[in-house]
């Protein structure tokens, strides 16, 4: 059986840590975890993933981040892993911005932050229903 992994990309630590205390409360090992503060670390870890053979089902990508902005990010990841669900995390993403990567990247969702316990693990639950 494939290993499934979940990847999570916020420039901010503390977004990151409380994903991984939910994600783990919630779920504990049923998938792995990991998590990137830069979407060119999360790209790296993307393709270490898919090479090792683990299979992301989901990216939760926060949107305004230094450098490659969550936008450009998920619409370069769904170019490479069209099969990866993506999930857009933000509080500040114009709808413009939103509009475009619903189309190009094939977002799955879009929570706000903050966001709801209960929509996050929704979310994930019926996105991998979706993946089988």
């Amino acid at each position: 059986m494939n290993e499934m992994a979940i990847v999570c990309v916020d420039d901010e630590l503390s977004i990151l840590k409380s994903l991984e205390i939910e994600l783990l409360e919630t779920f504990e090992d049923r998938y792995i975890y990991e998590f990137a503060e830069t979407a060119d670390e999360a790209l790296e870890i993307i393709d270490e993933l898919e090479a090792e053979g683990t299979k992301i089902f989901i990216i939760v990508s926060d949107w305004l981040m230094p450098g490659i902005k969550g936008d450009e990010f998920l619409i370069r990841v769904h170019s490479k892993y069209p099969q990866i669900i993506k999930v857009l995390l933000t509080g500040q993403a114009d709808k413009k911005s939103l509009e475009k990567v619903i189309k190009e990247a094939n977002v799955y969702r879009c929570l706000t932050k903050p966001w709801n316990h209960e929509e996050l693990v929704s979310t994930i639950e019926n996105a991998q229903i979706n993946t089988n």
